[in-house]
């Protein structure tokens, strides 16, 4: 596993073609732009999926996109098994000490460096085989990660494609940050629960504690299997308890969970 600043190595690679970084500007807030931005990065970057979540001791962990390339799209079910156990300690992506505050840091790991739960539950469960990400550091400790994966079916990444990769790792992070605030996914998660929980209150007062859990959870991004998983509930409960505050809501979908939520703000 070798984590590194940006600009901390470097290897000989051609610029990265310009048409490349046009096209994935252009896609920026449109739907499905997960799957566009990895189609279109397959020339220089041939990773058969990708991933940008939020993780931290004091934010929900927080899928924001996912998508693949060329494979059956596994993505969420990876989350959900990362979010069942391996995400806790996980420390591929937690940065070395010393590193500074609100800064940033590349990590190439492959399966057979990943902790040996997280590498049963999540890469050989899913058959991926290795990983490059760009992490941003926040003040509160959360971590924003931007990660491609390799699958066993590919050839493993060249240093040149690694090299590309360091080289596009600001605009990948840049272009993820801003879609997930063009989409608004990131208004709700960068409220507090305490906030979600009393907004929610306010359009129904007879909304349930454990209602409120689920309900937050779903919120700040979290899926059914997580959700389950954080309140130690069965999957089947957590439908239960989200189907119930739906209903005394009024509504079917998470989308008008957040439209409920965000309404008048």
């Amino acid at each position: 596993m070798r984590k590194w600043a940006p600009t901390a190595w470097r290897h000989e690679a051609a610029a990265v073609p310009a048409e490349v970084m046009g096209r994935m500007i252009a896609s920026l807030g449109e739907d499905g732009f997960e799957s566009q931005l990895l189609e279109q990065l397959q020339p220089v970057l041939p990773a058969a999926s990708w991933s940008v979540y939020q993780v931290g001791p004091r934010c929900a962990p927080t899928l924001f996109m996912s998508a693949s390339s060329g494979i059956p799209d596994t993505t969420r079910a990876c989350w959900g098994a990362y979010l069942a156990g391996p995400y806790r300690e996980d420390c591929t992506l937690r940065f070395d000490t010393g590193t500074a505050r609100s800064s940033t840091q590349l990590c190439h790991v492959t399966a057979q460096e990943v902790p040996s739960e997280h590498r049963v539950r999540v890469y050989d469960a899913h058959g991926m085989a290795e990983r490059v990400s760009v992490v941003r550091h926040a003040d509160d400790d959360s971590l924003f990660a931007v990660n491609f994966y390799r699958h066993a079916h590919q050839r493993a990444l060249t240093d040149a494609q690694i090299a590309w990769f360091e080289q596009l790792a600001p605009a990948l992070l840049a272009l993820a940050q801003k879609h997930v605030a063009l989409r608004g996914g990131s208004a709700a998660v960068e409220r507090s629960p305490a906030a979600l929980r009393a907004t929610l209150l306010q359009r129904c007062a007879d909304l349930t504690a454990r209602e409120l859990d689920v309900c937050t959870r779903l919120l700040r991004g979290m899926t059914q299997d997580g959700i389950a998983a954080d309140l130690q509930l069965s999957l089947p409960t957590v439908k239960t308890y989200r189907n119930r505050a739906f209903t005394r809501l009024g509504i079917h979908f998470r989308n008008e969970l957040f439209a409920l939520v965000m309404r008048g703000e």
